[in-house]
């Protein structure tokens, strides 16, 4: 048997950095309210099409403001509610600008949909004029307003049809007409779209604004869920809306494009499978490159064609085949451009960047080595330098590369540590956020070519000179080898007065996500409850088990078909490795999580051999089957392909199994993993005989925040914890 260690990463804290020689003690109060949250740069820096200037609102949300990057100076004043005429607001929630910068679309009182999807109060700015009118000529709320490249015109949805805002004439267009909740929606997506792809958005308009590409989603045959709205008064209301589990039917999409000069519209047959998937549509360079990207139900197959927009007439331009399944992540990040596209793919085992021409020819592999590209950034295409983030050094890291047309590479994010970039639209400038588990984010702008940092935009000095005064534990990057021989990343924060001889035993608490190439052990700062914990008494350990990413394709793949079989017995073997440490009390292990984290914790006290006294399961899905079509399939393929694996990583169905004190939490008014999945987990602990705790949250979605809500939960879970642990 392979020798069970521990092994510390070279890692040290500076001064006043994350290990403070305070003594104030953390209260609960200060995670939950955001004590310690860390300050962003001053407004959303927004690059301008020229590249030497940025926009921002300012911090009232009363104007937007255009400053240069070179000086940081403002240089003009684009819209300010105090001078506009007819300005029948005070404040505005966001803005969007056209590309000449002659309308500006303003939104307010925006209504939550789902995760990213909301509709707002929303007006248009005539720049020339200083005249601001509601956007629909009835001022209702829309969605999606989407600028035509010429800036003329502006395409949105209301009530599940396309519309069209003409600037020049002041008047609307409807397009379609069908459009009905719960059974046809066009331009905007379903749920499933929305969660899985991160996707609100399925129109496209043309390079010369002649035409307006759109998806047409018919829901009508996909299962309907209804979920209970208690509210205040004496009687609850349903929310009905379409949710595709395993198994069952998914939306049928269709790709349509709209005329505007002849005001026709044209269905295009689209080769893909009736149960299969159009995430993204965008026009490549030329107005007759629709390029639609199609995934089959099964998601290991990606098509990106060409398709002409008045024509009709489809060409396959690239054709990507996986073993397991395509991310699809890597399907939105394409980027097209005259000299063709940059697509990352994992046919090497790792995420690396390649090269395609315009008619979809490999060119060249940019990237390679066993490591993986994290974000594709863009191309400059005066230089054709590619930029790009990867975690080249080490999975717990991040760092900015440029690579040029000659191969060579630049690092240009030399700190150790998480970095990340956002360039202006020429590549001339780019703002660098940094951050490791000792400095809260340090944001700065630097000039590109010279690496010359022009000015710091945040440095976070108030939140550092306040932990000064706190006795802050320190958190540490360690490797877990466990007995099987794998090696875990992990973090572990001890108490500050921690007695290391063995003489006094720890309790542990182990917190985890674990989700399909997800990481939570990386090294960036972040003051959250496992500090509180630390304050009294526990030490808290956080692990990314098998599955999780930026280690590779076969890492992060190889639960395909068996998800949360090998994520709960890497949790379980975590433990029973922290229990050799002297000052860890083995028989005090607790573990917790949130969603696919929830799952995770149950599963690892159903199938971990005992090793958890107590654990803490919020929003758990409980078995694969009750999860939607997109996300479940894409790792565990269909419950009629693969009911072994849907069965066997299953804590509904072993509910009997469970082992250790458990608190479930869940909120009623969860759209993304239903309340009912608690409910029947709870029925199926009831039945095998297992007392549990349970603490409901009344019309709390997914997130289970508001009002007091927070505190009152990790309030729960804190006493859980004391008691059991």
């Amino acid at each position: 048997m392979k020798q069970i260690t521990l092994l510390i990463l070279g890692l040290t804290l500076t001064a006043g950095a994350a290990a403070q020689s305070g003594n104030k003690r953390i209260t609960l109060s200060d995670v939950v309210n955001g004590a310690f949250g860390q300050r962003g740069a001053s407004g959303e820096m927004r690059t301008t099409p020229d590249g030497e200037h940025f926009t921002a609102a300012n911090r009232e949300r009363t104007a937007i403001i255009r400053f240069s990057y070179a000086t940081g100076q403002p240089t003009d004043t684009l819209f300010n509610v105090r001078n506009a005429r007819e300005c029948p607001f005070e404040s505005f929630e966001g803005y969007q600008i056209s590309s000449t910068g002659h309308h500006i679309l303003l939104w307010r009182e925006r209504e939550q949909i789902y995760r990213h999807s909301y509709r707002a109060s929303t007006y248009e700015y005539d720049t020339r004029r200083r005249m601001v009118k509601p956007l629909n000529s009835e001022d209702q709320k829309v969605m999606i307003p989407t600028f035509s490249p010429d800036g003329r015109m502006c395409a949105y949805v209301l009530d599940n049809n396309i519309w069209i805002k003409k600037f020049d004439y002041d008047t609307e267009a409807q397009v379609t007409f069908d459009g009905l909740k719960n059974h046809i929606i066009n331009g905007a997506t379903d749920w499933v779209y929305e969660e899985e792809f991160a996707v609100t958005n399925l129109m496209a308009w043309s390079p010369d604004s002649e035409y307006l590409a759109y998806v047409r989603s018919d829901e009508s045959d996909v299962p309907e869920y209804s979920m209970a709205i208690y509210g205040d008064s004496y009687y609850p209301s349903d929310e009905r809306f379409k949710y595709p589990k395993a198994g069952e039917n998914n939306s049928l999409v269709s790709l349509h494009t709209y005329c505007i000069e002849t005001k026709e519209t044209n269905h295009l047959q689209t080769p893909v499978d009736a149960s299969g998937y159009i995430p993204y549509i965008r026009f490549a360079a030329e107005p007759s490159q629709l390029a639609v990207m199609t995934l089959n139900r099964r998601q290991n197959i990606f098509n990106l064609y060409h398709a002409n927009p008045k024509s009709g007439v489809f060409k396959l331009i690239l054709k990507d085949e996986n073993k397991a399944y395509i991310d699809s992540d890597w399907m939105n990040a394409i980027q097209f451009s005259k000299s063709g596209f940059l697509y990352v793919s994992e046919r090497d085992g790792y995420a690396h960047i390649y090269q395609y021409s315009p008619t979809g020819a490999l060119l060249k592999q940019i990237t390679s080595g066993n490591w993986d590209v994290t974000r594709l950034i863009g191309k400059d295409e005066t230089t054709g330098t590619v930029y790009y983030e990867s975690a080249e050094e080490s999975p717990l890291r991040r760092a900015v590369w440029s690579i040029d047309s000659k191969n060579k590479k630049t690092l240009l994010t030399p700190r150790k540590g998480s970095n990340s970039a956002s360039f202006s639209s020429n590549f001339k400038y780019f703002v660098n956020t940094f951050t490791d588990v000792n400095t809260p984010l340090q944001i700065a702008l630097f000039e590109t070519k010279t690496l010359k940092q022009l000015r710091s935009l945040q440095d976070n000095a108030e939140l550092r000179a306040k932990l000064a005064d706190y006795a802050v534990a320190k958190k540490e990057l360690i490797v877990i080898t466990t007995a099987a021989g794998e090696d875990l990343n992990a973090w572990i924060v001890k108490p500050t007065n921690l007695d290391a001889s063995g003489s006094k035993k720890y309790p542990v608490v182990m917190f985890q996500y674990s989700g399909p190439n997800s990481q939570s052990v990386q090294d960036r700062f972040g003051i959250d409850w496992e500090q509180y914990l630390a304050a009294n008494g526990y030490v808290c350990v956080c692990v990314d088990g098998r599955g999780t990413g930026a280690r590779g394709e076969a890492f992060r793949k190889c639960t395909y078909l068996r998800m949360g079989y090998f994520e709960a017995r890497d949790q379980a073997a975590a433990a029973v490795a922290l229990s050799k440490l002297p000052y860890i009390d083995g028989k005090r292990i607790a573990i917790w999580g949130w969603s696919f984290g929830g799952y995770n914790t149950l599963a690892a006290m159903t199938f971990g051999n005992g090793v958890f006294k107590a654990g803490i399961a919020v929003a758990p899905p409980v078995d694969w089957r009750y999860y939607d079509t997109v996300y479940t399939e894409r790792f565990m393929r269909t419950p009629n392909e693969n009911s072994k694996g849907y069965d066997e990583t299953s804590p509904l169905k072993h509910a009997a199994e469970l082992q250790g004190k458990l608190l479930l939490v869940h909120g009623t008014a969860d759209d993304n993993v239903h309340f009912k999945q608690s409910m029947d987990y709870a029925e199926a602990l009831v039945q095998a005989g297992k007392q549990f705790e349970m603490q409901m949250y009344r019309d709390r979605n997914h997130g289970i925040g508001g009002g007091n809500t927070r505190m009152h939960l990790y309030t729960r879970m804190s006493e859980f914890l004391l008691r059991e642990l």
